[in-house]
């Protein structure tokens, strides 16, 4: 059974810093293709930052120069470092696994809120 467990959502102030994990069971996160999406209330979802099973890395543009997604193949987990935070990177914070055989995977998700 896969599972997918995301922590180290919350609250910051404009400007601050949060890192959050993803940690997979059921599954190996080295071998398939992995990212982050959030979605915030009254929009959809969207892709922030992904990882490829070869390790390339995409992320949105609103996301590029401070976020970073990475993986630790050891730990079976992901992580999404997020620096320089605006009040429009509030969201519910998604992982994601995406199978060879085209099966999506996600966790229930952990709140970020960014004040001005």
């Amino acid at each position: 059974q896969v599972q997918l467990v995301e922590s180290g959502g919350g609250s910051v102030q404009a400007g601050g810093s949060l890192r959050l994990s993803c940690a997979a069971s059921g599954v190996l996160l080295s071998i398939d293709d992995v990212g982050w999406y959030r979605q915030a209330p009254g929009k959809q979802r969207e892709l922030v930052a992904g990882i490829s099973s070869g390790g390339s890395t995409n992320y949105a543009d609103s996301a590029k120069g401070r976020f970073t997604i990475s993986r630790d193949n050891a730990k079976n987990t992901m992580y999404l470092q997020m620096n320089s935070l605006k009040p429009e990177d509030a969201a519910v914070y998604y992982c994601n696994l995406k199978n060879r055989w085209g099966d999506n995977y996600w966790g229930q998700g952990t709140q970020v809120t960014v004040s001005s």
